[in-house]
């Protein structure tokens, strides 16, 4: 069953082109969303790749895709959450430019859907650290999800 988890909030994000390109806004400081700056990256994935499983124990990741379009698809674990058990999966690219919060322990991954590769912007609210991670492949039987 695929719908909405709760604790993930998507933000519609503003796209300001002209004949020179175009400015991408993705996070502020004085958005509901922000909580607190601990890092940004960003991660490429290629067409038909997959990046997961993976959740953050104690970051709330904020994903936006400035390049291409992925299929992020993310599944609730936690034991007291009313949506546990759910698969939401959602399509992100710019041209449909969202900033997708998730919180703590929500299991996350990635597919490529673009020719060549596509890049998701992270603004995390820590510091990346992998002692607080988990990873799981993408394909393990807990899940039972077909990519």
């Amino acid at each position: 069953m695929v719908k909405n988890i709760v604790g993930v909030e998507i933000t519609p994000l503003k796209i300001i082109s002209d004949h020179r390109g175009s400015v991408m806004h993705m996070l502020r400081n004085d958005s509901k969303i922000f909580k607190k700056f601990g890092e940004v990256y960003f991660s490429t994935i290629f067409k038909d790749k997959i990046k997961a499983w993976h959740l953050h124990r104690e970051a709330t990741l904020n994903y936006a895709c400035v390049f291409g379009a992925v299929k992020l698809t993310l599944f609730d674990d936690r034991k007291d959450s009313e949506t546990k058990g759910i698969f939401q999966e959602l399509f992100l690219s710019p041209e449909n430019y969202s900033l997708i919060t998730i919180p703590p322990n929500i299991w996350n991954g990635f597919k490529g859907l673009k020719e060549g590769f596509s890049i998701i912007s992270n603004c995390l609210d820590l510091p990346h650290n992998e002692k607080e991670m988990v990873r799981l492949e993408p394909n393990d039987k807990y899940f039972k999800y077909d990519w």
